[in-house]
Parts: structure tokens; sequence; C-alpha cells
């Protein structure tokens, strides 16, 4: 149990830093600025079922899928870059609706629904740095590299995602209380300000996957 609990613990050291609770809390207020409280909470609790998801599909599956489908780390860290980079321009410069009506409305309420998944969960929390760091994990421990029980491993593969989503749930249910305190322009401006650091985060990405894919060119 002892070592469970220091399996657990150092997970949760190394993924806390690469997941940042607060960012995603950032970004949910830069993004949800005309929903609810109850479609803000909603949105919360998706992100955390698919960034718990995607740890775990990563870790059980993920070389599996990669291999599968000839995807390398760079090209995942490229491609995240990219759409983080995206996420970033429109927030950085949003498009001012001409008039509403209701397909309007009706778009705009399909678009407030699809944050969740992207870019609340991917790339934001289960980023490429995460999933590329428990890809690595695991074909560690799949080659026998750690020196830690099996089932030790298997259970701490659970309780990590597990936990670091519990800690994001409660990061950013308190989001509505921060968006009531800074009011409608203070998250006008803090969206602004996110979407050039998303811009400056993506375009590290790309750097950091093009820098990858020259390191390791010979072996890919």
């Amino acid at each position: 149990m002892l070592e469970l609990i220091q399996t657990v613990g150092f997970g949760l050291i190394l993924f806390l830093p690469l997941t940042n609770p607060l960012t995603t809390v950032v970004l949910l207020l830069g993004l949800s600025g005309d929903m609810t409280n109850e479609e803000r909470n909603y949105q919360s609790k998706l992100t955390c079922i698919y960034v718990f998801l995607i740890m775990v599909v990563s870790f059980y599956c993920g070389q599996l899928v990669m291999h599968t489908f000839g995807i390398s780390i760079p090209g995942l860290r490229i491609a995240g870059g990219m759409i983080v980079g995206v996420i970033g321009f429109r927030m950085l410069f949003p498009q001012q609706p001409s008039h509403k009506t209701v397909e309007a409305d009706a778009k705009k309420k399909e678009v407030s629904n699809n944050i969740a998944f992207v870019p609340l969960a991917m790339p934001s929390t289960a980023g490429p740095g995460t999933i590329a760091m428990i890809i690595s994990m695991s074909s560690t421990v799949k080659t026998g590299g750690y020196d830690i029980s099996t089932w030790v491993v298997y259970t701490a593969s659970i309780l990590v995602p597990l936990l670091l989503c519990i800690i994001l749930w409660c990061c950013m249910r308190s989001a509505g209380s921060i968006m009531r305190f800074m009011g409608k322009s203070g998250i006008e401006a803090t969206s602004r300000i996110m979407g050039f650091l998303l811009v400056c985060v993506g375009t590290q990405f790309i750097i950091n996957g093009i820098k990858e894919l020259v390191i390791n060119f010979p072996n890919i």
C-alpha cells in the first residue's frame, strides 16, 4: 500500500504541471462568457470525463493507436500546436456578430456545447506533452523499466487520472465565482490575454515538434 501511495504521489507531482488546471480555468472563463452557470458546470463535468478517458486510453492504447495510424510524437506535438494556435487567434481576434437571428443563436449554442473536448480537455489539459509522457511511461512499464509491482502500476494508472480530474473539477467549479467577480469586461480582457498566450504556446509546441523531428529524423 505504501508503494501505491508513493507511486500515485509521484504521478500527481509529475502530471499536475503538465495538465495545469489553472490554465484550463482561465480558458474556460474566456470561452464561456455567454453561458449560464449550469451550462458552465456541465462543460466542466464533461471536460473532466474527457480528460480521464484521454489519459487512460493513452496509457493502455496510445502506442497501438499511434503505430496503427503512423503517428509520431513530433507529429502529435505539431498538430496540437496548430490546434492551440488557431484557438488562440480566435480568442485574440473574435468575430463580431453582425446581427442576432435564430440561426445565429443556434449556431452559437452549438459552438458553446463543443468546448469541453476541444480545447478544454485536449489540448489544454491532456495536451501533446501529457499524452507523449503517458505513452512513454507506458512503454517503459511494458518493457519492465520500473521496479514497481505490476498491480501498483495498473492501479496507479487509474487513480492518478482520477485524482487529477477531481482537482481539475474543483478548480473549474470556481470559474463561475471568478466570472461574477471579474465581470464581462474583465472576462473579455482575460480572453484576449489568454488568446495571445495560447498562440505562443501553440507556436512553442510546433517548434518543439519540429526540433524533435529533426533530431530523430534518421529513426523515423
